[in-house]
């Protein structure tokens, strides 16, 4: 990782501890500069990460340098340390040690955990895997599309997983869900079972579990893979921060707080999942689309006629799903194409249509086994709120099936028919 570049290290006239830390284990190459130069070291330097100790800086300055970061290419991750401040959308917050001085503490900075710098290296890591996949990209799309973290919008591109019983639980959910998508679960298992189905950008634990539990849960997330660098950030502040967890974040604070906090970070992991499908995108040499993980709708209408041209030569069945989002939440769209993208059969292929619904082809599959594949994936959708609490994505379900006569038109239009319907 170090070999991408230096770490630009921006502080006041006293070196901060951590800088030394990087510096004594050579981790990473250490540049260091003060906040006066931070602006023209980042052209000068080209550093791979910008580590801004801010405990002397004023949020003027941060913001100055937030903007100038942004606008570099690949991705450059900025991380702040022990900020008071509320921090730009582009700026990833880090908490080297429990705070208990007063004066930070009327600030409202949340508390955060001990052994900073060894979490502060395995912070940088993750991020810096980000700026890798981002590089791999621009060298592979070409011509080189523009993309940067400042066109994931969390409202539309990021989904939390948002736990917990008790008081906390409403407030969390409205801070939550008025910046991103939510899915709630009451329990550790019905957790379990939304990480094992949804694409899930960052996990926010509220009260009401033991801290044996909580430890349980965590211990999870660190032993595997698939979790291991997601965002999540603990409520609980009696809880030690004993976990290989990069994006783990101890909070203790309101709601708005702690949104705040897992925002940048969440933010960062939508960016990194986006950059994946763009990659499997490329692989598929365009034909799927990078925002859905489903086809284009011109590779789907081809695959769409082939798949019907072939089961009347061969025999067979097919069948055509229409899944009908709320039009006042387009939001909702998305996330049930993620969804159908992700636990569809191999065999089956859809698109997200222009109108907010989504068509799912299900291959080899009567009307029957069609209604039952269909109410498996809706069962899915309908644990995500967005914005507003009672605003659903589960959405309404029409299928149509393959009959003898029939043209990729004829079948289409019958779906659109018992859509309209289903609709009146």
């Amino acid at each position: 990782m170090s070999q991408q570049g230096p770490i630009l290290v921006v502080s006041t006239a006293k070196r901060p501890s951590f800088a030394a830390t990087l510096d004594v284990a050579r981790l990473f190459p250490v540049v260091e500069t003060g906040w006066a130069d931070a602006a023209r070291a980042v052209e000068q330097v080209q550093p791979a990460a910008v580590l801004a100790e801010t405990s002397g800086a004023d949020a003027a300055g941060l913001a100055e340098l937030a903007v100038r970061v942004a606008a570099r290419q690949p991705y450059l991750p900025l991380i702040a340390i022990d900020s008071q401040n509320p921090v730009p959308d582009n700026v990833i917050p880090f908490f080297q040690s429990k705070v208990l001085q007063s004066q930070i503490l009327q600030s409202q900075v949340p508390n955060a955990q001990q052994g900073g710098s060894d979490r502060l290296a395995a912070r940088l890591r993750a991020a810096l895997r980000v700026r890798s996949l981002h590089a791999t990209v621009m060298r592979r799309l070409v011509p080189a599309a523009p993309m940067a973290l400042s066109h994931i919008d969390p409202a539309r591109d990021a989904t939390v997983l948002l736990i917990g019983r008790g008081g906390a639980y409403p407030a969390l959910s409205v801070a939550l869900g008025e910046r991103t998508g939510v899915v709630g679960a009451l329990s550790i298992e019905a957790a379990a079972k939304h990480l094992n189905v949804r694409d899930i950008d960052g996990i926010v634990l509220g009260e009401g579990f033991s801290l044996r539990v909580v430890d349980a849960f965590l211990t999870v997330l660190t032993e595997d893979a698939r979790f291991r660098n997601l965002p999540v950030v603990v409520t609980a502040g009696d809880l030690a921060p004993a976990y290989d967890l990069p994006n783990l974040e101890i909070v203790s604070g309101d709601a708005v707080q702690v949104a705040a906090i897992g925002l940048p970070l969440i933010r960062q992991h939508a960016f990194e999942a986006h950059l994946s499908r763009t990659l499997k995108a490329i692989d598929a040499d365009g034909l799927i689309d990078a925002r859905t993980g489903l086809l284009t709708p011109e590779a789907f209408e081809r695959d769409f006629a082939s798949a019907i041209y072939q089961t009347q030569q061969r025999g067979g069945g097919l069948s055509v799903a229409r899944f009908a989002f709320d039009p006042d939440h387009p939001r909702a769209q998305f996330d049930g194409a993620r969804i159908i993208s992700r636990l569809m059969r191999q065999m089956d292929f859809g698109t997200a249509q222009d109108d907010g619904s989504v068509v799912v082809v299900f291959a080899e599959a009567d009307l029957k086994s069609a209604h039952a594949i269909a109410r498996r994936l809706s069962s899915v959708m309908r644990h995500t709120s967005h914005g507003q609490r009672d605003a659903r994505s589960e959405p309404t379900v029409t299928v149509a099936t393959l009959l003898p006569n029939d043209s990729a038109k004829s079948l289409r239009s019958r779906l659109q028919e018992d859509a309209q319907r289903a609709a009146s």
